[in-house]
């Protein structure tokens, strides 16, 4: 049996590109990009999947993977996974963004910790809920969806040369403004009680000023912020972080073609 160099490249075009594409999502995506989650698990991961995809690809190009089309194509692919892995580390910023604003007005702005997932140090109340929100991101099956999701932008979003354009990028860009404004509308009544407590205190040691405001603020301040995250901060994640995360699943479908 021999074959001709034509359908080896062919072959090895639809299982390298489809890696490519999955690999780009695996290394920026939350919860898939996690540092306890080894590389070589990620790459045995992308393999199997791009194993279980490439046989419901129609169309490949016929192009060498090392040529210089071939390396455009292969950029392409990764740009489209690292674009589908931002949008949603975006949304999981919101999240991240409200607890730093409520931990500063608990006078926690100091208590940090490394987050696992971007290395970088979070305040200690942003990395609790930060681990909330991907509980229940995972209760809701959002990495099934996104990985559904993944396979069926090979249809509408071929393996080509032409890949993300200029106003798909400016899309995910723009939509940087929402993450922010979702976090101030997340952390907003924790920030207005905390903000009123403060000027409470504010106005006692004026009246009372032998008042020892350090001994008697923080506690106070500590205390109301923890129940505010409990009554009210806690049971609006599920709401708030749902709808952003329908957004954000929607805007994905409208680049990739499929909304």
């Amino acid at each position: 049996m021999e074959f001709t160099t034509a359908e080896i490249t062919a072959w090895v075009g639809q299982f390298f590109w489809p890696f490519m594409r999955i690999g780009g999502l695996m290394v920026s995506a939350p919860i898939f990009s996690h540092n306890s989650l080894p590389l070589r698990i990620r790459i045995v991961l992308s393999m199997a999947l791009a194993v279980m995809i490439f046989p419901t690809i129609d169309y490949v190009p016929q192009v060498e993977p090392l040529s210089i089309p071939g390396l455009i194509i292969s950029v392409n692919q990764v740009l489209i996974g690292i674009a589908m892995g931002f949008l949603m580390t975006l949304g999981f910023s919101v999240i991240i963004m409200a607890g730093e604003n409520v931990a500063f007005k608990m006078g926690l702005g100091f208590a940090t910790m490394a987050n696992p997932q971007s290395g970088v140090s979070v305040p200690i109340v942003s990395q609790f809920l930060l681990i909330i929100a991907t509980l229940l991101f995972l209760s809701l099956g959002g990495h099934l969806l996104l990985l559904e999701i993944l396979a069926q932008s090979f249809k509408t979003m071929p393996i080509g040369i032409i890949g993300l354009t200029r106003d798909h990028l400016w899309t995910i860009l723009e939509w940087g403004s929402e993450m922010f404004a979702g976090a101030v509308i997340l952390s907003i009544p924790a920030i207005m009680i905390l903000t009123m407590i403060n000027l409470s205190l504010g106005i006692m040691t004026r009246a009372a000023p032998t008042l020892n405001i350090f001994s008697v603020g923080f506690p106070l301040t500590l205390l109301s912020g923890l129940v505010i995250i409990l009554i009210i901060f806690i049971p609006a994640i599920p709401i708030h972080m749902g709808a952003i995360w329908r957004s954000l699943f929607l805007l994905i479908r409208q680049i990739l073609g499929l909304a």
